[in-house]
């Protein structure tokens, strides 16, 4: 990521701070840097945007856009105070969501933030279930995005088997650095019969239903034309959640552990568990 001149390279998790009740924060000031606006005032208008979207959204502007003063280092020792924002992750979404879409690290941000939120509700929805449970309710989540995907995809030109095989593929390769579905399943070591799917934990799984979600909405929010394009379009999207996930820290999705148990043999369990619950 190339940086402003005179300014040091960040990215987003490294301008982020933790409040005191465990809620993430950036600074305007920081985030003007990571999408490279050179002057604040430029930077300032796409605030100003973003607080209007705050307002359309029925949200409480002073809840996400806190205004706070600071002292910077302007050389030989000196420091000047200047004006900040303390943003919260919304802020910062809706921040990029406004930005120069010709900048490259707008579509990235843009990414990055969404997938924050996303991990977020995750937590919060899942917490109280087991891995097992979890892998169950992101994988039948995930049947139901990638069924929007199938029609996304066909509206843009996929319209064959064989093409929306290979529309699948880009997004593979995107999102575990160029391998495509059977080199997934045979790095995993499954057998023929098994789907990749059904061999994948929550973390894994969340990434790939990331992957489709956002793959959806772009080629429906850009009407994307051309089954070449999809093609491309997904390549894209898969390979800015792995960038994601990399700045995150994470564990890129071909390195995490393969499930013993598969999610069919999960739904089986829990179909029994009910049937037996009903008897009672």
């Amino acid at each position: 990521m190339t940086g402003i001149e005179g300014y040091s390279e960040k990215t987003f998790e490294q301008c982020k701070y933790v409040n005191e009740y465990g809620e993430d924060f950036w600074f305007a000031r920081d985030l003007q840097i990571v999408l490279l606006y050179k002057e604040w005032r430029n930077f300032a208008k796409v605030i100003d945007k973003a607080k209007t979207a705050c307002e359309i959204s029925k949200s409480n502007v002073l809840d996400h856009f806190v205004d706070v003063n600071k002292m910077v280092h302007i050389g030989s020792g000196s420091e000047r105070e200047v004006d900040d924002i303390m943003l919260s992750r919304y802020a910062c979404y809706l921040i990029v969501q406004n930005g120069d879409p010709k900048k490259e690290v707008i579509a990235l941000g843009q990414t990055y933030f969404a997938l924050q939120s996303r991990k977020q509700e995750l937590q919060d929805e899942f917490e109280s279930l087991d891995e097992e449970k979890k892998r169950l309710a992101i994988r039948n989540e995930l049947k139901e995005h990638n069924k929007s995907l199938a029609d996304a995809a066909k509206a843009a030109g996929v319209e064959t088997p064989i093409e929306y095989a290979i529309f699948q593929n880009h997004g593979y390769q995107g999102l575990y650095g160029g391998l495509d579905r059977n080199a997934i399943h045979t790095k995993k070591g499954l057998k023929k019969s098994h789907q990749i799917l059904d061999f994948m934990g929550s973390t894994e799984l969340a990434a790939n239903l990331f992957r489709a979600t956002q793959t959806d909405e772009k080629l429906r929010r850009e009407s994307v034309q051309g089954k070449i394009n999809a093609y491309n379009t997904h390549l894209e999207v898969g390979t800015k959640v792995r960038q994601t996930i990399e700045e995150l820290g994470g564990t890129m999705p071909e390195d995490l552990p393969t499930p013993e148990t598969s999610i069919k043999k999960i739904e089986k369990q829990v179909q029994k568990k009910e049937k037996l619950n009903e008897v009672d």
